[in-house]
């Protein structure tokens, strides 16, 4: 199982594939990288000599930045938001959508689950034969 910059890639998918699994790597960037490192998009990840792997963490440290480096700058930009109180930055601080998606009805995803109000369990109807407090007849 190769590993490229603290991330395991899966070792039966396309080696083109499985570079997606790295934060911020999408399928045109993985195979940009591919074709730089003269690497067949089409082997398996298993299939990857050390070489071929560490030529390839070597290319995608100078081309980009991903995992860590990538959340690090996402987080600080929406921190910086917040900060200034700009529009975006509100809404990220609200937990609503911020790219002009309605909310009246749906953003679950974003708001979490709906608030149960004015909703009870039932009472528990007791068994036929219990008896429920009242003397035998």
């Amino acid at each position: 199982m190769p590993r490229i910059i603290g991330v395991d890639l899966p070792k039966e998918k396309r080696v083109d594939i499985a570079l997606t699994y790295l934060y911020g790597i999408g399928h045109t960037l993985a195979s940009r990288l591919l074709t730089a490192t003269k690497i067949d998009p089409a082997r398996r990840a298993k299939d990857l000599t050390d070489e071929e792997v560490a030529r390839l963490t070597q290319a995608i440290q100078a081309t980009c930045k991903v995992e860590g480096d990538l959340r690090r700058e996402v987080a600080a930009n929406i921190k910086r938001m917040m900060d200034i109180g700009c529009y975006r930055g509100s809404r990220h601080k609200k937990g609503l959508p911020v790219r002009g998606q309605q909310t009246r009805t749906n953003a679950r995803t974003r708001k979490g689950p709906r608030p149960r109000v004015g909703v009870r369990k039932k009472a528990r109807v007791a068994p036929a034969g219990a008896g429920a407090g009242r003397p035998a007849s």
